[in-house]
């Protein structure tokens, strides 16, 4: 089996990129500018490896430092808490804060709150985090296979009782759905279905904070290409359309990084009739964040439509990737990155290293490439092994 597949698309603008906006995004940071410990995650320039393989500029955001937390997760999960608490309470999230939720009586009523989510770890991290900062309670389940220092790390992190389950993620994502149900809970998830889409769009408009501070980042300099892991896909699909809005005249192409076993949104395409497709079983992959069997319903339309590739990558194009960024060449700066963070640098290094994918991908020396470092060393022990350390 090919370490790499790949599918070509036309990428065009769909009016479903206009969801997530340059307004979402900059209402999404007005709250997080107000969270203890926030600050802009940093866009490391690697421009050793630029040089070496040819191409003007390649980009890294680096969100393993973003509030702690290892992982960019915690944007998401804090904006649609926050959605739903200022719902709940009878407050306007035009005008409320994080401020708003220090006052005594705010906090008096929010303790009654409780949350449910089901995580393959950095999601239910950032619940857990950001339900001790609102004085809530959290509960999260984690499918089959989980690692218990990712468990481990969701209960230290905050409020919340973590569980592994023997249910693979889409099932798990049911039965958070029910306990929710069942308890009263609410339920904060990161995939959409039908009758569930306004919680996980308030997720999808946090992680647009990161997207817009890319932007501001990179100055003058308009990404030719970002690559995008995704899991269920709502990080890959709201930055997406956040970028789309922004370069509508000149939009970048958009590559779609998942594992091979677990390609839901790779499945949906190659299926070709316009719909999303599940992956059925207990897949593995070390990429246990993007291991998630059906793609998100509020960004699927963008996926399916505004993207330029498609890309099915083996376990090892990531290990290549977090190996790579840990030994940076030159004086590049190394970034620690896991193992959902790494496989877009991996997957980069070997279209770089090939003519007739370089040709594919269309990457020439006027190219400006984005990345996203998503999480880092989130399983220590499997970091340290692949480094060979």
């Amino acid at each position: 089996m090919p370490k790499v597949r790949v599918l070509s698309s036309i990428s065009t603008y769909s009016r479903a990129c206009g969801e997530f906006s340059a307004f979402a995004a900059e209402q999404a940071r007005r709250f997080h500018k107000t969270i203890p410990g926030y600050r802009e995650t940093p866009l490391v320039s690697l421009s050793c490896a630029a040089g070496e393989y040819g191409i003007d500029s390649i980009f890294v955001k680096d969100e393993s430092q973003r509030f702690g937390l290892k992982a960019f997760k915690g944007l998401g999960g804090s904006y649609a808490m926050f959605r739903i608490l200022c719902e709940r309470l009878g407050l306007d999230p035009g005008a409320a804060d994080y401020d708003t939720f220090r006052e005594a009586e705010v906090r008096r009523r929010c303790s009654g709150v409780e949350f449910v989510t089901a995580t393959d770890g950095n999601h239910g991290k950032g619940v857990s985090w950001v339900a001790k900062l609102f004085g809530c309670k959290a509960h999260v389940y984690m499918p089959k296979g989980s690692v218990e220092a990712r468990r481990r790390a969701i209960e230290e992190a905050g409020s919340a009782v973590a569980e592994i389950t023997e249910l693979n993620y889409d099932m798990t994502v049911e039965y958070a759905a029910l306990a929710a149900e069942r308890n009263g809970w609410e339920l904060i998830q990161d995939t959409a279905w039908e009758g569930y889409e306004k919680c996980p769009r308030w997720i999808i408009d946090g992680y647009l904070t990161l997207a817009a501070e890319a932007a501001e980042q990179m100055g003058e300099k308009k990404p030719t290409h970002i690559f995008m892991q995704a899991g269920v896909g709502a990080m890959a699909g709201g930055i997406e359309a956040y970028f789309m809005n922004k370069y509508r005249e000149e939009p970048p192409l958009v590559a779609i990084v998942e594992p091979t076993d677990v390609a839901c949104i790779y499945k949906s395409v190659l299926a070709g009739d316009g719909k999303a497709h599940s992956i059925e079983g207990n897949p593995q992959t070390i990429m246990a964040g993007l291991n998630c069997g059906t793609p998100c319903a509020a960004v699927w339309p963008i996926l399916r439509d505004c993207s330029a590739y498609f890309c099915a990558c083996e376990d090892s194009v990531t290990e290549e990737g977090m190996r790579a960024y840990a030994r940076p060449l030159g004086s590049d700066k190394a970034i620690v990155s896991g193992e959902s963070g790494a496989v877009t640098y991996g997957l980069l290094l070997k279209i770089l290293k090939s003519d007739s994918l370089r040709e594919q991908f269309k990457i020439d020396e006027k190219s400006v490439i984005l990345l996203i470092n998503t999480e880092g060393d989130t399983d220590p022990v499997n970091y340290r092994k692949v480094l060979g350390e």
